[in-house]
């Protein structure tokens, strides 16, 4: 932000903050909203003295004004200098506005009394995009993250962070933490407290197999689950929602099946430990195992119907199913879902490395998890691997020609990424020699930030690109020979996947690991 931007913020901040000081003396209004005791201690401890003066549906209003405020500036073609200012103070309001009411601000929703929405606002004019069925963003450098965290509550990624674990675990940082790709947390120091203190937890994530080849940004979570397994030495259970694909895709349970197979043998073939490892199917392990689907009618039974539609969008035509089903997704989050693992043991903490468009399925499940007993499951988020075209989405196994499948030949890779894969550079040659290329909106760059080990080598790409002196040809060429062996290695990996390895890693059994 410029002189001129925080200086206009600022002024606009006072404004607001005068403009609660009368709302207070008018309304006088108790901003508790039903909340307990330490919630409200909390409450003051950490919101403004105009801020605990102030009713929670004042509050809402400010915000709802302030967005009518930015909205206003942008049709009216304001400076960018009087648009991030009034931004920035919508985002504070914001801010203010969860610190006193516990909720994220929701445009259409005011608050009610007694009643604490999950966090996670829904999008407002202009903001990204992000839940479990969709991403978008109408930037070309793709979601912003940063703003993504102030939205979702979430905590970032810092650099104490990411130095703690390499400095408990003995190990150089993945490229992944070192590089902000996975940006953002939840309670990850829990987790490396008790790994100091030497107690276990474990390690989930999952699939859902619509398809039945996978595409590169579906390895990421695995790239990295299958690193955190290997530094922390701890046990990973990892859920496949066939269900959940069988409910929201046109696709018969046979076809959601044999999907849930061939996931598996790429799953596996990312080098998982089948000694630390459990993979399950939802259709069959649920029906098997008594104390998992004990556990799924308990959330069941702490989540409103109202709630799953806040939380997820669902409407009044939408299947049941779609509305019981983040209730199976929750589940594992919990240890004694799997005796055959944890015996009956509550006090196994679970980390949850995925995408950050799956957290509203975590916030609904950490909301619940202290209610019936459990745990919070800590997670880890990642950005999202962008599509060919742009980063404006992510990559989807349902459109070809934006996706690198792991089926692909090295012919096809170098095709789709000469012919798709959207380029920072200029028109001409000269233009880009004189000017440069811009790293942040190519998408041949940002996949080897993704995918190329060598820190060093990455620089320079960057500094090469964005001085002129590397050409967009030269940049896919560089992603084309890194991407080439990489798939074509997990390729020869995969063959040696039998049935009776799949069959190992999904049988419910007991895992070897130290604990």
């Amino acid at each position: 932000m410029n002189y001129s931007t925080a200086t206009q913020t600022g002024t606009l901040l006072s404004r607001y903050y005068r403009r609660l000081l009368p709302l207070y003396r008018r309304s006088n209004t108790a901003t508790d909203g039903g909340h307990s005791e330490e919630h409200k201690r909390t409450t003051a401890a950490s919101a403004s003295p105009y801020l605990e003066m102030s009713s929670p549906l004042d509050l809402y209003e400010c915000v709802t004004a302030q967005g009518e405020t930015v909205r206003s500036i942008k049709a009216k073609k304001g400076s960018k200098e009087e648009v991030d200012a009034a931004v920035q103070v919508l985002l504070q309001m914001k801010l203010d506005y969860k610190r006193v009411t516990g909720q994220d601000y929701k445009a259409g929703c005011p608050p009610q009394d007694g009643v604490t929405p999950q966090d996670g606002a829904a999008p407002q004019d202009g903001e990204d995009q992000v839940d479990p069925w969709s991403v978008s963003s109408s930037s070309a450098k793709g979601v912003d993250y940063e703003k993504l965290i102030v939205r979702f509550g979430s905590s970032k990624v810092d650099q104490e962070l990411v130095d703690r674990i390499s400095r408990l675990t003995g190990k150089t940082p993945h490229r992944f933490l070192r590089r902000g790709i996975f940006f953002s947390h939840r309670d990850m120091h829990q987790i490396l407290d008790a790994f100091e203190q030497q107690k276990p937890f474990y390690l989930y994530t999952g699939r859902g197999p619509s398809s039945q080849a996978i595409h590169v940004g579906h390895l990421i979570p695995f790239i990295f689950t299958k690193w955190l397994q290997d530094v922390f030495d701890v046990p990973l259970v990892i859920q496949l929602t066939d269900d959940e694909k069988y409910l929201w895709k046109d696709l018969t349970l046979e076809e959601c099946r044999r999907f849930t197979v061939e996931n598996a043998r790429d799953i596996i073939a990312c080098g998982f430990d089948v000694n630390k490892t459990f993979i399950f199917s939802d259709l069959e392990y649920m029906g098997a195992s008594p104390a998992f689907y004990r556990n799924v009618v308990k959330v069941q039974k702490h989540v409103t119907f109202n709630q799953v539609k806040g939380i997820f969008g669902f409407t009044d035509s939408d299947c049941i199913g779609k509305i019981s089903f983040p209730a199976i997704q929750a589940a594992p989050s919990f240890s004694n879902s799997f005796p055959q693992i944890f015996g009956d043991r509550k006090d196994v903490q679970c980390l949850i490395p995925c995408a950050i468009d799956q957290d509203p399925y975590f916030r609904m499940t950490r909301d619940v998890a202290p209610r019936i007993g459990y745990l919070k499951p800590a997670l880890l988020h990642s950005t999202f691997f962008p599509a060919l075209q742009g980063a404006q989405t992510k990559m989807s196994a349902s459109d070809a020609n934006s996706t690198i499948f792991l089926t692909d030949t090295p012919k096809q890779i170098k095709n789709k990424v000469n012919k798709h894969a959207f380029s920072g550079g200029k028109d001409t040659i000269e233009e880009h020699r004189k000017l440069g290329g811009d790293p942040d909106v190519d998408v041949s760059f940002m996949y080897l930030t993704f995918f190329l080990e060598d820190d060093e080598l990455l620089e320079k790409i960057r500094q090469d690109y964005s001085s002129g002196a590397m050409l967009t040809g030269e940049l896919k060429k560089s992603l084309i020979d890194t991407l080439q062996p990489i798939i074509a290695e997990h390729q020869e990996k995969r063959k040696h996947v039998t049935d009776d390895i799949v069959q190992q890693f999904m049988t419910p059994r007991k895992l070897h690991f130290s604990c």
